[in-house]
């Protein structure tokens, strides 16, 4: 199908993305740059023009609903000259002409990507997905028939977003563009402006300036994460055999479930190893566990781990302890946001092996406040994200951390001026007047 029949309008800042010239490429683009016009127009472009039998082509938004939202109205109108068939909107997939397919996905159910192979795949605002997202479940679909991969979005603070951008910029199978606001002239000076006086400084580096040092917004552990990064307490951190590993769990069913390994040393805490998954039962992480060979001691989970499961008549606290062999521990259940504060406080009393901490840290760097769209504030309540799951569990890991601390010494009653008058009478003393006792 020629490219003139599909009457494409590229901007000439965005080419390089929609007829790439190297294998993978990523764009840091400002707010309404046109970045997923430029993604949609260039997988209608690899659908249509790759040389395999029925190519498959991919949009990925960190939610099915966003994909929906961002992307699903710019793909159905770029290709209704091509389309074999109707788009089926509650799968959001285009069935094009020879074969070729075009589907909509969200980052938060990896399981609909396994076992599928792809051609090209768009991850769009991929910093608000998970670490393993890409390297576990979108990189393998890409194998078979040698696929090629978009990543887009803006800033999202120094996370994994920004580590694939600084290796693209310095390996030439990537192609790496920055697309600040100042440069591309998509948005009027006026509006630029206008948007400066509505943002506090820190958005608009983000939004508009493509900042990656602008804290994330609305993030909880953004101060004390900097501090210990400061303090050189992300490092290498050893196991040492001869303390016991203690684990902290959020366990999911239908969802992820995360364990960070820490050693409490006096007044510190070692974390040494973070692990996340989905889609398996307790016994592969009681695998995990084992597999990682150290020397354990308490697993501590969610208050609801006691809760019996309809489907087998068993809590996940009775069904870890038989893999374990150990007995679990339940942590107390306490309001989110206190248990929030405590995580703060933990992370100052922290040392994270950066290598085995990675994806957990991220986690937590990512872990922020839900907004308000409508009323344009924070709310008082977490965002349910990929970053859920690992600070849920660090949360675990700080009320169990509070119970471990040993009881600080009780100060000495203060005894009033009466208790010393009655000691004295008591002892033949009948010199002071009760008066000056």
């Amino acid at each position: 199908m020629p490219e003139l029949n599909l009457n494409l309008h590229v901007r000439p800042l965005l080419r390089p993305l929609v007829r790439p010239s190297t294998r993978f490429a990523i764009a840091v683009c400002h707010r309404r740059a046109g970045k997923t016009v430029a993604a949609a127009q260039r997988l209608l472009l690899s659908a249509l023009t790759c040389e395999r039998p029925n190519a498959r082509v991919a949009y990925i938004s960190p939610t099915h609903g966003q994909a929906k939202r961002s992307a699903w109205d710019y793909l159905k109108a770029l290709a209704a000259p091509v389309l074999a068939a109707p788009p089926h909107e509650s799968e959001l997939r285009l069935d094009l002409v020879k074969g070729a397919r075009i589907s909509c996905y969200g980052a938060e159910n990896g399981e609909a990507l396994r076992g599928v192979y792809l051609d090209d795949v768009v991850l769009d605002e991929a910093a608000d997905m998970a670490p393993s997202f890409w390297p576990t479940v979108v990189r393998p679909t890409l194998s078979d028939r040698n696929g090629k991969a978009l990543f887009i979005g803006t800033p999202k603070g120094r996370n994994e977003f920004h580590r694939i951008y600084e290796a693209a910029r310095i390996d030439p199978a990537w192609t790496a563009l920055m697309l600040r606001a100042s440069d591309t002239g998509a948005i009027s000076e006026a509006e630029l402006e206008a948007a400066r006086r509505d943002l506090t400084p820190e958005q608009w580096a983000q939004e508009y300036n493509c900042s990656f040092d602008a804290a994330i917004l609305g993030a909880y552990f953004a101060k004390e994460l900097d501090e210990a990064q400061s303090a050189g307490r992300i490092t290498s951190v050893p196991y040492d055999p001869e303390l016991p590993v203690h684990t902290a769990w959020d366990l999911g069913i239908s969802d992820s479930t995360a364990i960070w390994f820490f050693q409490v040393v006096g007044t510190e805490i070692h974390v040494i190893d973070y692990y996340e998954s989905s889609g398996y039962g307790l016994p592969h992480y009681a695998s995990v566990l084992s597999a990682r060979g150290y020397n354990y001691g308490a697993e501590y989970l969610p208050h609801d781990a006691r809760a019996r499961q309809l489907g087998t008549g068993r809590s996940l606290w009775e069904t870890l302890r038989s893999l374990t062999n150990r007995i679990p521990r339940i942590v107390p259940h306490q309001n989110v946001m206190d248990g929030i504060n405590a995580a703060r406080l933990t992370i100052g009393s922290a040392w994270f092996d950066e290598d085995k901490c990675h994806d957990g840290l991220e986690m937590l760097r990512a872990y922020r406040a839900d907004y308000d769209d409508k009323r344009k504030v924070f709310t008082d309540r977490p965002r349910h994200d990929f970053a859920s799951h690992g600070a849920d569990s660090w949360r675990y890991l700080s009320l169990a951390w509070r119970e471990m601390q040993p009881e600080k010494p009780k100060a000495p009653p203060v005894r009033d001026s009466w208790d010393r008058a009655f000691e004295r009478a008591a002892s033949g003393d009948y010199t002071s007047s009760w008066r000056t006792a």
